[in-house]
């Protein structure tokens, strides 16, 4: 069988489309191939086009959703380190807080100080708690102190105030000449009382 692809000879105007049959077999070629491009492009964009969009959301989300696996996996395998941390942080916390004055244990904290401070050589002007500053989970105790002494002695009392029980920051240094080879100390030492959750 032979084609004959002549189409010259073919006029559009005596095909009939009610008896496609009749047609020439290069005509009917050419209107197969027009009709499966087009069905082809109508199949695409109305059916496969959205879903390439689609699974690129969906490939998109496997990323993520693989990533959080991995994050809540390794989680997972160092739940029982995790425990241990949080309990070996509890009681930390625990030791802390005992460190931190009571109420009640305050004015006792002044004694110690003043103790520590005398003990060191040096004479105390002032010792004075100033207004307590409240944050958000703790009360800062603010306690002003103005001492007498040499560079030594100053030396000797930071080191004495951080060997006491309790939790004291010293802040605010300030040292000036005070006159035959003495020196003026002012300091600011915190102490802090945590704040009851309130149920």
């Amino acid at each position: 069988m032979s084609l004959n692809l002549n189409l010259s000879e073919i006029d559009i105007n005596d095909l009939d489309f009610e008896n496609m049959g009749s047609w020439p077999l290069v005509v009917k070629l050419i209107f197969a191939a027009i009709l499966a491009i087009m069905v082809s492009a109508l199949t695409y964009f109305l059916l496969v086009d959205s879903k390439i969009d689609e699974l690129a959301v969906a490939q998109n989300k496997e990323i993520e959703l693989r990533q959080v696996y991995r994050t809540k996996y390794a989680s997972a395998v160092n739940l029982d380190l995790y425990k241990q941390q949080m309990l070996e942080m509890e009681q930390t916390f625990s030791f802390l807080l005992k460190q931190l004055p009571t109420t009640h244990e305050t004015p006792g904290l002044l004694d110690d100080i003043t103790y520590v401070g005398t003990t060191s050589g040096l004479t105390f002007i002032r010792i004075n708690w100033e207004p307590e500053i409240e944050k958000e989970f703790y009360t800062e105790l603010p306690i002003k102190i103005e001492v007498v002494g040499d560079y030594h002695q100053f030396g000797n009392f930071v080191s004495e105030v951080a060997k006491l029980p309790r939790i004291v920051s010293l802040h605010d240094f300030a040292i000036a000449a005070e006159g035959n080879d003495r020196l003026r100390f002012n300091v600011v030492a915190k102490t802090y009382r945590y704040k009851e959750v309130q149920q």
